[in-house]
């Protein structure tokens, strides 16, 4: 689960370091210096390869957690093998005590 929270917000972070498409726009404005940190392609490609692997590290943790979590399941239950299971067994007639009789019906 460690894995998992940590690739997601890696992840997060790493797309919103990386410059949009519409910011090369930008540059010939004079908005270009922003982009000199890394180089002209530098932060590119080494913080797209970067989110690649936490992508995939992200996506292989998510298959391994899934396989694990079925690993130990039991298999699914309905409501009828509840009731089926908390019913009272049938007690022998013998065992009981005797039932009285209805009276007859008086013939006329």
């Amino acid at each position: 689960m460690f894995v998992q929270v940590f690739s997601s917000v890696a992840i997060i972070a790493l797309v919103l370091i990386q410059r949009g498409k519409g910011a090369d726009a930008g540059a010939g404005f004079g908005a270009g210096a922003s982009g000199t940190v890394f180089g002209a392609r530098g932060a590119r490609t080494g913080l797209s390869r970067a989110t690649a692997v936490f992508a995939a590290v992200f996506m292989l943790n998510s298959l391994a957690l899934v396989y694990l979590g079925t690993q130990g399941a039991a298999p699914p239950r309905s409501i009828l093998d509840e009731v089926e299971s908390h019913t009272v067994p049938a007690v022998p007639l013998s065992d009981t005590a005797p039932v009285p009789q209805a009276p007859a019906p008086a013939q006329q």
